[in-house]
């Protein structure tokens, strides 16, 4: 086996143990010679510049300081940064694609708790057990033997708003329901849609006849907004909005109006601002249903993303290319 190559941790410390826990932490080390008890969260510590000196590989996360050209400059060996995370762009400069140093993210492995949570969420509110579960602790009974008109999950529509990692794992976890997915998305054309096996909509259209709106695009200056108040507006009496994205994506002004009059259910576990403050209509509107941006690799899952990084080491030791290697061309346009 070739020798193994300097590797240096670069994020919040508390979260080594997490993401890396004992088996998992043994198996990268069978691939790159690391400490897990140095963990850099600030370039310019003298303790972190020696090791740095010599490091080949980057193990980053949540809380990686940002490298930028003086961090570069302090790590000349410097050849991969596998990202045991999702988005990249918080710390990533064009310095890093300039000198040709490659960078793989786990994003496709944080896609599937998201995409779990979310088809949970879809199935839920199909029964509208939010609301019932308020109704029922208010009233300590229920007329029991009675079909209850107006909800169900047979054969609802729901719109996926971008093609993202998120996107495509929902799409694929909705099929085995009797449950009918649409797609809006403007980089995904018929044919992709077809491989996908979903009709592609423009994004009114996929508004106003989707029972369930669930958003997947990535914040960018473009998706800012992306439903306002018109958007809202298109949406069906009684349909459902949840947003797993970003909070920029809404316009959280107009949802509390079209939650406010009952019209929509919003389920959100991403705010703009995060968290929302304590004064926010959301929190207690009766059809606003709020998590604390849990969607995502949490508890045991996040080891699923130290996994992926050992995966990725691997790769990179035996010579072979990155499967979770980062398109700098596409990054603009990705979460």
């Amino acid at each position: 086996m070739p020798e193994r190559p300097q590797a240096l941790f670069a994020m919040t410390a508390r979260n080594v143990p997490h993401v890396f826990p004992p088996e998992v932490l043994a198996r990268l080390r069978e691939y790159v010679e690391i400490d897990p008890t140095l963990v850099a969260h600030d370039f310019t510590d003298p303790r972190v510049r020696e090791t740095l000196a010599r490091t080949e590989v980057l193990v980053t996360g949540w809380g990686c300081p940002v490298l930028d050209a003086a961090a570069l400059d302090a790590a000349p060996e410097l050849r991969a940064v596998l990202h045991a995370a999702g988005s990249v762009k918080g710390f990533t400069t064009p310095e890093v694609w300039r000198r040709g140093i490659v960078v793989s993210s786990a994003a496709a492995a944080n896609a599937l708790p998201v995409a779990e949570y979310t088809l949970a969420m879809i199935l839920l509110a199909g029964k509208d057990v939010f609301a019932f579960r308020d109704l029922l602790r208010t009233r300590r009974a229920f007329p029991y033997g009675e079909i209850v008109p107006g909800i169900g999950n047979f054969r609802r529509r729901v719109g996926v708003v971008g093609a993202s990692r998120i996107g495509r794992r929902l799409i694929e976890l909705l099929r085995p329901y009797d449950l009918s997915a649409a797609l809006a998305d403007p980089y995904v054309d018929e044919a992709e849609a077809a491989r996908l096996g979903v009709p592609l909509l423009p994004l009114d259209d996929l508004l106003r006849t989707s029972d369930v709106v669930t958003l997947h695009a990535p914040q960018t200056p473009e998706t800012r907004h992306l439903l306002g108040a018109r958007e809202l507006a298109l949406m069906p009496a009684g349909s459902v909005l949840i947003n797993t994205a970003r909070g920029s994506l809404l316009d959280h002004d107009a949802l509390v109006e079209e939650v406010r009059t009952g019209r929509l259910t919003a389920i959100l576990d991403v705010t703009d601002p995060e968290p929302l403050p304590a004064d926010s209509p959301l929190f207690d509107l009766p059809g606003a249903f709020l998590t604390p941006h849990l969607a995502g690799s949490q508890g045991n899952e996040v080891a699923r993303l130290g996994l992926t990084v050992v995966e990725e080491a691997g790769r990179l030791l035996a010579g072979a290319g990155l499967l979770h290697a980062i398109d700098h061309s596409a990054l603009e346009r990705a979460a």
